[in-house]
Order: structure tokens, then C-alpha cells, then sequence
């Protein structure tokens, strides 16, 4: 399954009172992109290699200051205060199935979604299918107080029965901070882009929150580079050959060193 969050339905933000500006990302946002064919597809595969070299990783429950107006690590809502939205009809099966492998001690909202009628609904008529919300938060959210410990419901529940946290989640969920973009040429060729979750992906909305997730430093403290911490998840939006031919190429750099995460420069000479 393959997507992410729809841009032309921006969540409502809640405010967090005497909140700092919202950091607006590095000034030098540059990065460096590696290409390579795919002639079977009559595709091009396009690649962050700034961020997938990068070592970031997900601190969700370790001063992950979340996506609201202003940091509130206390809240560990991480990138789950607005809920999920569907991709597809695939995607949403997929999560009820998960759902009702859930126990009330994997989940702490188990009861109020069955009284709701299930943890998914459609606001408007023919619009997206997102999650409820439950406590200010995706109804999947776990909070601080539930004797099971804060954190996706969905995850634990994949964990506790040995499988992938991506095959339970909505597909938003497992992919972020990855985006896949899919662009049709004329020709009908198709050139295909992975790279970091953007602000600006988040639709209008996004300009209100805290996107600390990659353009702060925080999450940047990882030991190994994301190509290789979100392997599942990179094979998964990609397939097996595109990543092997990935890993090849950057392999094939041996010491050259990529261009830094913008999180991660120097401040450029001169800059305010």
C-alpha cells in the first residue's frame, strides 16, 4: 500500500498557550538527490540521499516535543495529535482488521470506539476516512496515565504478536517521515520521488504546528542512517529491487561524504 495524508484537509490545531514561534526549518534547505532508472517500470527512481544518510530517528517517548502550536514532550502525542487519515479503501480495511486484534490491554480507547461504531468515520459526506479522536488525540493513542505505557495501540499490539508495526498502521503512519511522489510525464513515463516529510505536506495547516520531526535537531542523534533504521518501510514503498540498487549506490560512494542534513550544518557565513 502505498500514500500519505491528503493536503487539502488541513487538521485544526489546537492552540498551546504562550507557545514560541514555530521553528520555520533551516534557512539552507538544500539536499542531495540520487537517481537511477528502473527501464522494467519505465520508471525513474528519485532519492533524499541528505535525509536517508541522515541519522535521524523516531524519539517518540523520548522528548519528542509533538506537532502542536508549542513543545509539550509531557503530552508523548508525538505526530498523533490529529489522528490519521486513510489512504484508500485497502488502508482502512487493514487498520479495522488490526483494530480488532486489539485487547483493552493493548488499548486504552478500546471500548469508547466500539460504542462509537469503530475507530474509523468519514466527517463529511464522501470525504476522507480518518480516525476518531479520543482525549485530543487519534483514538489509537495510548496516553501517559494507561497502565500499558503511552503509544500507538496499533504498534504494540503488531509487536506483542511478532509482526510489522507497518503492516497494523494507517499507511500515513508507517511512512513518516517518508514521502513518495509520483509524477506522470507526458510520455507516460513515470518519475518517482522518496524524500523527507516537508511542513508544507501537511497542507495549510501545517504552517501553525511545531514540525520538529526533521526541521529541528533532536531526532537527528541516531546510529545508523535511515536507510538502514527504516529498511522495512523503505522496501515497502519501493520494492526490493529499487532499494538493493539504492543501497549500491551509496555504498559505491565508500567515504565521500553526503551534504549534511540542513538540521545538521554549520551556519552559512553571514547568514542572520
Amino acid at each position: 500500500m502505498l500514500g500519505a495524508m491528503p493536503t487539502d484537509d488541513a487538521p485544526d490545531i489546537p492552540d498551546i498557550p504562550d507557545a514560541p514561534d514555530a521553528p520555520a526549518g533551516p534557512a539552507d534547505d538544500s539536499h542531495e538527490l540520487l537517481s537511477f532508472e528502473d527501464d522494467k517500470e519505465h520508471r525513474t527512481w528519485v532519492f533524499d540521499a541528505t535525509f536517508l544518510a541522515s541519522p535521524w530517528r523516531c524519539i517518540f517517548g523520548n522528548g519528542c516535543p509533538g506537532v502542536l502550536t508549542g513543545p509539550a514532550p509531557e503530552l508523548e502525542q508525538g505526530c498523533c495529535s490529529y489522528g490519521a487519515h486513510l489512504v484508500d479503501a485497502e488502508d482502512a480495511a487493514a487498520v479495522k482488521a488490526a483494530a480488532g486484534r486489539l485487547t483493552a490491554d493493548q488499548w486504552q480507547h478500546r471500548a469508547e470506539a466500539e460504542a462509537e461504531g469503530g475507530p474509523l468515520h468519514s466527517p463529511e459526506k464522501k470525504g476522507p476516512t480518518v480516525t476518531r479522536l479520543a482525549d485530543d488525540a487519534c483514538i489509537f493513542l495510548n496516553g501517559p496515565d494507561f497502565p500499558g505505557g503511552a503509544g500507538c495501540a496499533l504498534h504494540r499490539g503488531a509487536l506483542e504478536a511478532g509482526e510489522r508495526p507497518l503492516d497494523w498502521k494507517p499507511d500515513v503512519c508507517w511512512q513518516l517521515p517518508l514521502r513518495r511522489v509520483d509524477h506522470t510525464e507526458e510520455n507516460g513515463h513515470v518519475v518517482s520521488t522518496v524524500r523527507e516529510w516537508k511542513r508544507r505536506d501537511w497542507g495549510a495547516g501545517g504552517d501553525d504546528f511545531h514540525w520538529w520531526c526533521t526541521d529541528a535537531p533532536d531526532a537527528f542523534d541516531g546510529h545508523r542512517p535511515v536507510y538502514e533504521e527504516m529498511r522495512d518501510e523503505l522496501v515497502e514503498l519501493v520494492g526490493e529491487w529499487a532499494y538493493d540498487r539504492l543501497l549500491e549506490e551509496l555504498h559505491r560512494r565508500g567515504t565521500t561524504t553526503l551534504l549534511p542534513h540542513p538540521t545538521l550544518r554549520p551556519p552559512t557565513r553571514g547568514a542572520v
